[in-house]
């Protein structure tokens, strides 16, 4: 893979706010951006505190590596759904892995991403391996009190189904929300917590921009995604959690929110759906 440039930082934000969702090293793998580089670009515009988030046995391993050399950093551990869909016969070992770094790790606040993906995924018995994944995830989250982060792409329904079939963790965030005001308000009834990527600022989605009107202030979060999703004005480019900026000015504008107090609440939302750290 060839390394593909950075865009510019925007103007820092008055107040510090957290990226709920990022991924350290696939940014580095991208655009030769180290961590301990990403989390000094993130705090020069005040982006002060990341959420390092696994995607299989491997990357969530160095999650929590990454979090217990940075402070700013915390950790979250799973099988994407997608990795879990290719496993067949392995998902339970590698499940049973997810869990020991779940209970030997301390900077593990969450259990994610997990859930279902229909977009990438299309044959049936791997879905199903997708729903016996998530539905473990689930487990693991309310043996450990940890929240837990969905991932859900084109499965809107399958996924409340099978947290309704599992019972709700007491935290949930849906990262990369993509779903209507319906969805939303679904999610909302069970006190989960959307996260809106640089997605959000883009023309076409205005089915996402009203989600986000509607999306309480105690409930709203931002993420990067990065290297992906990357917001306007620089889209196209490669994303990084020192590129929040422009998603959170879109979502103050969005919402009629002052910008200020728009940070307060995405700081504060971390820490009721994370943990302080």
């Amino acid at each position: 893979m060839s390394i593909r440039p950075l865009p510019a930082a925007p103007e820092s934000l008055p107040a510090a706010v957290t990226d709920s969702h990022t991924h350290l090293d696939a940014t580095e793998a991208m655009t030769g951006l180290d961590p301990a580089a990403a989390i000094t670009a993130a705090a020069t515009v005040n982006i002060t505190r990341l959420v390092q988030v696994g995607c299989d046995v491997a990357s969530s391993a160095w999650a929590v590596e990454i979090a217990e050399q940075h402070p700013e950093v915390i950790a979250a551990v799973a099988l994407h759904p997608n990795d879990a869909a290719r496993l067949g016969d392995d998902l339970p070992e590698a499940i049973e892995q997810i869990e020991q770094l779940v209970t030997a790790h301390d900077r593990v606040r969450a259990v994610g991403e997990t859930g279902i993906d229909h977009f990438r995924t299309t044959d049936p018995d791997q879905r199903q391996l997708q729903v016996e994944s998530f539905a473990a995830h689930i487990a693991l989250a309310k043996a450990y009190d940890k929240t837990l982060v969905i991932h859900d792409r084109d499965a809107h329904d399958v996924v409340l189904d099978v947290l309704a079939a599992e019972g709700w963790p007491d935290r949930v965030v849906m990262h990369c929300f993509s779903g209507d005001v319906d969805h939303a308000r679904a999610c909302l009834e069970h006190g989960a917590y959307l996260s809106y990527p640089g997605v959000v600022t883009y023309k076409a989605n205005a089915w996402l921009q009203e989600a986000a009107r509607h999306t309480p202030a105690d409930r709203i979060l931002v993420e990067t995604d990065a290297p992906y999703l990357t917001p306007v004005p620089v889209r196209g480019k490669p994303n990084a959690s020192f590129l929040v900026p422009h998603t959170v000015r879109f979502l103050a504008e969005l919402r009629g929110d002052d910008l200020t107090e728009l940070c307060g609440h995405l700081h504060r939302n971390c820490d009721a759906a994370f943990g302080a750290w």
